[in-house]
Order: structure tokens, then sequence, then C-alpha cells
């Protein structure tokens, strides 16, 4: 690896993607090849190392990505597992480059295999947020059983309704996702309609339901985008222990609890 290996910087936030990829798999979140990461890493590069000779032949984009120009994103690989990622994240994953263009992007380092079959909708999702003036790095897709499994309820698949539930269950998930949750429903997974659903969601949260598929979450950083998750899947866990112990309908916290917490914590 090389000139790669010596930017500490570049090989921690790596090693941050891996810890994330190992606590999607002990979570469940990760069966066989589930889910998918890209983080932006241009800004803890330096020029020499953006440049570094391509391993690879320009691949072309269904969609030009004009505001990713020369961007340098790691992406896991597709048919990778999380919990491989978890250990070798340069051996399941790779580092690419967007074209000035952004009409393709080429291999940079380690190995030649080819990023998520999901690449498409993610790069669509950075090139989005770019443009808005968010500095979103990181795009994270993951499987979370219990989040999912409210998704099988047509009563859940309203974006007020799923956030007025989860926020209720405890008063970190009103705290930590203070924008709520946008609601996708049903597309094909990998497809460019179900990546601009998810885009018309971001115009107002950082995380997403697709429904009976999973969760994506957007941000800055990948630890809080998980943490995020996290936060939403112990409320979801909640609500359902809440039904197990014979609540049929858990009202959770009033409309003034969860109003005095946007007082409290400047929401």
């Amino acid at each position: 690896m090389g000139i790669i290996e010596k930017n500490k910087a570049l090989m921690k936030e790596i090693s941050r993607i891996a810890e994330v990829a190992g606590y999607l798999w002990t979570k469940g979140w990760a069966e066989r090849n589930g889910g998918n990461i890209s983080v932006n890493v241009t800004d803890i590069m330096n020029e020499k190392e953006k440049s570094i000779p391509a391993i690879s032949k320009a691949i072309p984009l269904q969609e030009a990505m004009t505001e990713l120009g020369e961007n340098i994103f790691y992406v896991t690989g597709t048919g990778k597992r999380m919990r491989y990622v978890a250990c070798n994240p340069f051996e399941n994953g790779v580092l690419i480059r967007i074209a000035p263009d952004g009409n393709s992007y080429e291999i940079i380092a380690e190995q030649c295999i080819l990023p998520t079959s999901e690449l498409p909708s993610h790069l669509m999702m950075h090139n989005y947020l770019r443009k808005i003036g968010k500095n979103n790095r990181v795009v994270l897709h993951t499987h979370p059983t219990d989040l999912i499994g409210m998704t099988h309820n047509k009563h859940f698949l309203n974006s007020q309704v799923i956030t007025r539930t989860l926020w209720s269950m405890i008063p970190e998930c009103r705290i930590i996702i203070p924008k709520g949750l946008g609601i996708v429903p049903y597309e094909i997974p990998g497809t460019l309609d179900l990546a601009r659903a998810t885009i018309e969601q971001l115009k107002e949260h950082d995380i997403v339901f697709w429904e009976k598929h999973g969760i994506l979450a957007v941000g800055e950083d990948i630890i809080e985008c998980f943490d995020a998750i996290d936060t939403l899947n112990k409320s979801a866990q909640i609500y359902f222990c809440a039904r197990l112990s014979g609540c049929d309908n858990p009202s959770g916290m009033t409309d003034k609890q969860l109003d005095d917490l946007v007082e409290a914590f400047g929401l």
C-alpha cells in the first residue's frame, strides 16, 4: 500500500470504518453481505496521495457526479461481508477516485475489488449533499432487525407516526435524532429510483427508512451515524418489549415531555 498507509489520519479513519463494520455484524444487522459504507476521505489526503496511479481502468457512472470531481472515497466492496471488513478493510473495500468531470471513477488502492453495487446510489447522495453545501462525508446503510420489523406494519409507514413513536420510547432518541425519520416506500435495492426517493427524504432528514429493507444514515462522522441508528433500534426494542409486557399500544412519553427536551437541549 506504500504511500497510503503512511497517512496516519487516513488509516485512523479506515480503522473507524472497520470498527463500525464490526458493530454492524455483531448487532446482527449485516447478514451475509448486507449493508454498505462509503466515506469521503478527500480532505485527509495530500496532493501526492490524491494523484497516485490508478490500478483500474476508468469505470463509467450512470450519471455525472458533477460535485464530486477528483474526490476520493473509501467504499466497501461488492459481495463483501461486514465481518471481514472489520478485520481487513483493505481486502474488503477500496479507495476510488472520481474523474474531474464526474462521469467515471477509478480504483486507486489497494486491490482491484469492485465497490458495492449500490455505489451509484451512494454517490448520488454524496453529490446532492455536497451540492446543497452539507459536509456529510458518510453514507451508511444497514439492516437493523427491529427497525425493519416496524416497517412491515403499515401504521408505521408514515414519517410523523414512526418518528413520534420512536422519539417517545426513550429521551435520548429525541435528542440524538432531532430531525426525525424519512420513509421511502419499497423499491428494488440498488436502483437509482431508490436513490432518488432517498434524496427527497434527505432534504429534511439525516436518517431514512427503506420499507422492508433497511435504514440509511448520512453525516460527518461514521461513529455518529452508527450511534444514531443504534439509538433508534434501542427505541424499537423498547417498543416491542412494552408490547410483550402486555401493553397493546405503548403511549411513550407525552408531547409535553418531548417538548421539554427541545427546550432543555436546544433542539
